[in-house]
């Protein structure tokens, strides 16, 4: 299959969001999270969400400070385009630690977003995400060191060199 080089520049688009969900949720940056998702989308999470995309950014960025880290991973993404919208498949892994008394415990997911995609006013956003969640487990976890650089907001090194956060 040959890809136009627009064909080819909507993948990469798509999948930049993908990524900077994935940041948005870890350094808990609602308003990258909120340009993944067009206003009017929608957001399927289960039992634990269920409405607007841009609403999903609030609350799970709200939760997220309930924890002590958090990391999540997408990988074998699938992007197909039909013109100005698309379809796509990521899977994800979260892992999320949280203290619990005396005890650290972690919860680790394997997931998947299942994404509808519009291109409106020459910007690629969600119309719908459905989170299906394949598995996962909660266990008690010895935490290592980790290094205090790494923060959960824009002090994170990380801005000092993406200008476009």
């Amino acid at each position: 299959m040959t890809l136009s080089p627009t064909e080819v520049a909507d993948k990469l688009e798509i999948a930049d969001k993908i990524y900077r969900y994935c940041r948005s949720v870890d350094r808990l940056d609602v308003p990258v999270g909120h340009s993944v998702f067009h206003a009017d989308s929608v957001a399927d999470f289960g039992e634990s969400y269920v409405g607007t995309g841009r609403g999903w950014i609030d609350f799970i960025c709200e939760e997220h400070k309930k924890f002590l880290y958090h990391s999540h991973q997408v990988t074998n993404v699938i992007i197909e385009l039909s013109g100005e919208t698309a379809g796509s498949e990521s899977y994800v892994y979260a892992s999320l630690q949280r203290q619990d008394g005396d005890k650290v415990v972690q919860h680790e997911f394997w997931a998947r977003y299942v994404d509808k995609w519009s291109k409106r006013g020459g910007d690629w956003a969600i119309d719908r995400r459905d989170c299906i969640v394949d598995y996962g487990v909660i266990r008690e976890v010895t935490q290592l060191p980790g290094n205090p650089a790494s923060r959960r907001d824009r002090d994170d090194p990380s801005y000092d060199v993406l200008t476009r956060s």
